[in-house]
């Protein structure tokens, strides 16, 4: 469903409505919270609930699904009921979510959708007669078998190996004379035999690989004279525009509660179904949560050694624990290194973890930048180490030795997207036979590894099991 208004006008709208009820602040977490509003308000505006023609004098009975799925095709007509998207409960399922604060999130009008990301590709001028650039990354589609260059006819070499991309290590080669003549009779695969498998020829990304001899005089990147420059045409750099079909996924649980509870439960000023519909909302946000944080240590890299914090002659505890701030500023600088898109700028972390981190916080002998909460209890998020900003994971177990760094994006780079179709859809029934109400929520979202490279936003390592961690 498209917006009908500007997204100025959206957020002007909302943002007042949502921080209003939910206290958020941050203009990032408005931003999409008010497209997302905005986009189930027109949902709930477009829906009306059917009604009997005598003015629903006979009842509605008992709720059903109409039969039938195909367009046009006769069946049984439903009740008539309409699921409702509630906002408000939408906007607390928003606000609660920590993982959301991880992870750039695009709203989706509807349960299927198009995420579009783009990246700069090497040209190199294009091969006469073909579609294809001149600079390709070559690899096999089977485990460790090795690519060779094929030759044309007259045994001249089809490509030559310029390098080897640093994110995957594929070689990166440059398709030569021959080569363009194999490629116009054929392919660029032409080019090339592999052991096993068959070849995948992929554009090289310049925002992950660099070729040291596509801008300067040679493959080890030096300038060319001023005679040779003006005598040398330019090679091509393109931009490419590249899209993900995704579609939503759900998360879903229900509660029901007794006539009793909900008259006997009213004497100390509990509503009951409100109680029920908050621990629902709680079941949600811990199930996104955990889903963002599980997706991101499976394919977070490991570039980080493990760190052992066995004391030296003359160190204290204060010092093995300020080496944990030191690892999480390399892990982030790492993935600034690998994704070329910025530091790393937030790390998970377990109890055990914030613990050491919260005593260091005011560490004097070796200061640094931080707002870490000293105040006992505080749990999630904990505060900020020289602008990374640490969140305590109630979910894993307290003593966990694993920690996680990453780098929250803008949604047009590497990484993962949230993409939130129904972030909360609340269903309220009373259960024929005992007349108690029930309740039932529902999340629609999809999670996107976006991007060619999304593996390099995240890093991970862990502390040495033995000695561990000594508070």
């Amino acid at each position: 469903m498209a917006n009908l208004i500007n997204e100025a006008e959206v957020r002007n709208t909302w943002s007042p409505i949502i921080e209003e009820a939910t206290g958020i602040n941050e203009s990032s977490k408005l931003a999409w919270m008010s497209e997302y509003c905005h986009n189930h308000k027109l949902y709930e505006d477009a829906n009306i609930m059917a009604l009997g023609t005598a003015g629903n004098i006979f009842g509605m009975g008992a709720t059903s699904f109409p039969a039938g799925s195909a367009q046009g095709d006769a069946g049984a007509a439903g009740s008539g009921d309409k699921a409702p998207t509630l906002l408000p409960l939408a906007m607390q399922v928003a606000a609660q979510t920590i993982g959301l604060d991880l992870v750039p999130v695009v709203p989706m009008a509807g349960p299927m959708g198009l995420l579009s990301y783009l990246d700069f590709v090497y040209e190199g001028g294009k091969i006469a007669g073909t579609t294809s650039p001149t600079y390709v990354k070559v690899y096999s589609d089977a485990a460790g078998e090795t690519v060779a260059i094929s030759n044309d006819g007259n045994g001249a070499a089809c490509a030559t190996l310029e390098g080897t991309s640093r994110i995957d290590g594929h070689g990166i080669y440059l398709i030569t004379a021959a080569g363009e003549a194999v490629a116009g009779a054929g392919t660029v695969a032409d080019c090339f035999t592999v052991s096993g498998g068959n070849e995948v020829v992929d554009l090289v990304k310049a925002l992950e690989d660099h070729i040291p001899g596509f801008s300067g005089a040679d493959a080890d990147g030096r300038p060319m004279s001023r005679g040779v420059g003006e005598q040398t045409p330019d090679k091509v750099m393109g931009l490419s525009l590249f899209s993900k079909s995704v579609s939503a996924e759900t998360f879903q649980v229900a509660a029901a509660v007794t006539r009793e509870q909900v008259q006997d439960l009213k004497q100390f000023g509990v509503d009951a179904v409100a109680q029920v519909e908050a621990v629902l909302t709680n079941e949600l946000t811990q199930s996104i949560n955990n889903h963002i944080l599980n997706k991101m240590r499976t394919i977070a890299g490991s570039g980080i050694s493990e760190l052992d914090l066995t004391l030296a002659a003359g160190e204290t505890k204060g010092d093995s624990h300020r080496r944990i701030l030191t690892n999480i500023l390399a892990a982030a600088n790492l993935i600034a290194q690998k994704g070329r898109r910025g530091a790393g700028n937030f790390a998970v972390v377990s109890g055990l973890v914030a613990s050491a981190i919260q005593g260091v916080a005011g560490f004097v002998a070796y200061p640094m930048a931080n707002t870490v909460n000293q105040v006992a209890g505080s749990i999630y998020p904990l505060g900020s180490v020289a602008g990374i900003n640490v969140y305590t994971d109630p979910s894993i177990e307290f003593g966990s030795l694993e920690i996680l760094v990453g780098r929250k994006g803008d949604g047009n780079g590497p990484g993962l997207v949230f993409m939130p179709y129904l972030m909360a859809e609340s269903v309220q029934a009373i259960v024929e036979g005992t007349m108690a109400p029930k309740v039932a929520v529902k999340s629609r979202y999809a999670l996107v590894e976006a991007g060619f490279h999304p593996q390099t936003q995240y890093e991970s390592f862990s502390i040495k099991a033995n000695p561990g961690l000594v508070l």
